[in-house]
């Protein structure tokens, strides 16, 4: 079904809608008495940006449908995404844009003359973000247009860029309006919000996180992945916008709980055996491994946490445990594995192994005549 049938019946399935991202699930639609008397409404435009509208003609809305809003100057075609009693618990995460301190007006339900000038200037923003490229090229401006999105009365337009710095872009609000007649507004935004913007898979199999829940955006540092004993790669720790990922910081508060007491790892362990030194940490297990100095680094010895802090009170004290690991101080392995190798899949030679010949003898045709073998002459066969 083409885009703009499913646009006109208020069905939000279009590539525009972009209605997987920042979705909030109406969990209290069956309750009339809580939706009614709310005449706020959220209202999403294109990819991320969402608003709230004064519903002040008490129109009869249903999630979908699109509606013609109040904008600065003229009007603006969005679809409602929410209304309701959630949209009070939305509006604690998004600031709402007031004028005057009020909220702006739902005007009406989208007209068929309003669609066909939203669909024109929709079909207008990739010409107009790659036009608006090459003019900020022109000038020599440091800065990358990202994203343009077209009001729906196609009387302005947003510019969303990316800059390190600041950018004097007076010179190029002045062309942008000479060129395309329409009134201009800059957004600077971020990596991560340019990565929302257009969305993507991530290395999970997933769409982005920044595209489809996170409301605000965290920082994140190389701290989180020490905590969380992962190997400072920048090739693995950075997402699609060239940051470090987010998905960092979300078992983050789980592992500093998990080794508040925990001992110190830098500190090598004494026996009369020799020296070990630390090399991992199953931190949710609470084991800690340990290989000999001078030993290749498969012979790992795994000690429980209370172990580690036994052996390091006596070297504390002047004591060395004869050795690191006694029957009183092993580590206990589960008895049934998580994963069972049947059919052998995990054996990396399972190739190499010849196979057998698997030629199978030609069958002799059945003889029709049973009589026939009885009345043949001995001879030579």
């Amino acid at each position: 079904m083409d885009n703009v049938d499913t646009i006109e019946r208020g069905v939000c399935s279009c590539t525009y809608c972009s209605c997987d991202k920042l979705h909030a699930t109406d969990w209290m639609k069956d309750i009339s008495e809580m939706n009614d008397h709310y005449d706020i409404v959220e209202v999403r435009f294109k990819n991320t940006r969402k608003d709230f509208f004064l519903n002040v003609n008490k129109l009869k809305l249903q999630t979908g449908d699109l509606v013609a809003v109040e904008a600065s100057p003229g009007h603006d075609i969005g679809i409602v995404s929410l209304k309701g009693e959630l949209v009070a618990h939305q509006l604690k995460k998004y600031k709402p844009t007031t004028i005057n301190g009020e909220f702006r007006k739902i005007y009406r339900h989208a007209r068929s003359m309003d669609i066909e000038k939203w669909k024109e200037a929709i079909s207008l923003e990739y010409e107009t973000m790659i036009q608006s490229r090459k003019i900020a090229s022109d000038l020599n401006l440091d800065m990358k247009i990202g994203d343009v999105e077209y009001q729906g009365d196609r009387t302005k337009a947003i510019f969303y860029y990316i800059a390190n710095g600041r950018v004097d872009f007076r010179q190029l609000i002045k062309v942008l309006a000479d060129t395309f007649r329409i009134r201009v507004e800059m957004k600077q935004i971020g990596a991560r919000q340019e990565a929302a913007r257009i969305g993507g898979i991530g290395p999970c199999g997933r769409e982005l996180c920044c595209s489809t829940w996170i409301c605000n955006f965290v920082s994140v540092t190389t701290n989180a992945a020490r905590y969380q004993e992962i190997s400072l790669n920048p090739q693995k720790l950075a997402g699609q916008c060239g940051k470090l990922k987010c998905c960092l910081n979300f078992e983050l508060d789980s592992y500093i709980d998990a080794q508040k007491d925990f001992p110190p790892n830098h500190i090598p362990l004494q026996t009369e055996f020799g020296t070990y030194q630390f090399l991992k940490a199953d931190i949710f297990k609470g084991i800690y491994w340990y290989s000999k100095k001078g030993d290749a680094p498969s012979a790992l010895v795994a000690l429980p946490v209370g172990t580690v802090k036994k052996v390091l009170k006596m070297n504390l004290a002047g004591q060395k445990p004869e050795k690191l690991v006694s029957e009183n101080m092993e580590v206990v392995q589960k008895a049934e594995d998580t994963f069972l190798n049947m059919v052998g899949q995990e054996d990396i030679n399972r190739f190499n192994k010849p196979k057998g010949n698997q030629r199978k003898k030609k069958r002799r045709p059945p003889n029709r005549n049973p009589n026939q073998n009885r009345n043949r002459k001995p001879g030579r066969q």
